[in-house]
């Protein structure tokens, strides 16, 4: 079996333990902490992933793959564990491509990016980040981060604060050892010890296991940070998203009722809207938690 065989179907079943542990329903209703919003979804200009080139770039010792969508100011999509740039929802990125000139790239290791053998962090993976920003030719990029690529970011504005604009945390844990993600933990657990897995799957897996998480840095984030959750999200439950919002000051929480974990899948236009409607904003959160 070929290596990018081999990668196919371990990434596949990697979205299958996810998504059949994280979904129960498929509602698209934003549910923040204390109002209901239904986004206005407006038509948006389609992309493709197959048709747009994957382009490389020098970062910390190893060629990061990424593509870019659209135009305006940047964002940079963090992506989740297991996952790589074809495995974006096409109409999510569309319509955040609509108002941004939109970057998604893979980790070290991972699909179109290469690896120096060496065992990666989360601050190696946020130092990345904050490297594919220079290579890019920015000082600084808005940032959106899923599932782990949120623990990622988190890790990435606590190291590199002046590398951030704006946040947006999708589907979050501020460590993974914590009672309510347990079920996501063994999902960890599984890949980590299973060597039919990628290396740079196998990798993500040890350092989210190693990493010590955020929750004592919380605190200190001081930028406009935006928190996101589906209520039915049963690997990174939405009460831990509370809880996080608590913790940073000012931050956004908007909860979409009855969505799972990486609910940009389910409901692509909502979740995207949402993400332009507070990257487009100035003021602080227009309700509170």
């Amino acid at each position: 079996m070929n290596k990018k065989l081999m990668f196919t179907l371990a990434t596949a079943l990697i979205i299958c333990l996810l998504a059949t542990a994280g979904c129960t329903s498929t509602s698209s209703t934003v549910q923040p902490a204390t109002c209901q919003v239904t986004p206005a979804v407006q038509p948006h200009p389609a992309v493709s992933l197959n048709a747009t080139p994957v382009k490389y770039a020098e970062v910390n010792g190893v060629k990061l793959g990424y593509r870019e969508f659209g135009a305006g100011e940047p964002l940079l999509m963090v992506e989740g564990f297991g996952a790589n740039i074809d495995t974006w929802n096409q109409t999510f990125i569309g319509v955040l491509a609509s108002k941004y000139h939109v970057y998604t790239y893979d980790h070290r290791g991972m699909k179109y990016s290469s690896d120096n053998n060496a065992t990666p962090t989360i601050s190696q993976y946020a130092d990345d980040a904050a490297g594919l920003m220079t290579a890019l030719g920015y000082d600084s990029m808005h940032v959106y981060g899923v599932s782990l690529g949120s623990s990622i970011s988190q890790q990435l504005v606590i190291d590199h604060p002046e590398r951030v604009r704006k946040l947006v945390l999708d589907s979050n844990v501020y460590s993974i050892r914590i009672p309510e993600t347990q079920k996501l933990l063994g999902i960890i657990e599984t890949v980590n010890a299973n060597s039919t897995f990628p290396r740079g799957v196998r990798n993500e897996a040890q350092a989210d296991l190693a990493w010590n998480g955020s929750w004592d840095s919380l605190s200190g984030i001081h930028k406009d940070v935006m928190l996101v959750s589906g209520t039915a999200d049963e690997l990174t439950p939405d009460a831990i998203s509370v809880r996080m919002a608590g913790q940073i000051n000012g931050s956004w929480l908007v909860r979409f009722r009855g969505l799972p974990h990486a609910g940009s899948d389910y409901a692509p236009v909502e979740y995207g809207e949402n993400a332009l409607a507070f990257l487009g904003t100035n003021e602080s959160a227009p309700w509170s938690v």
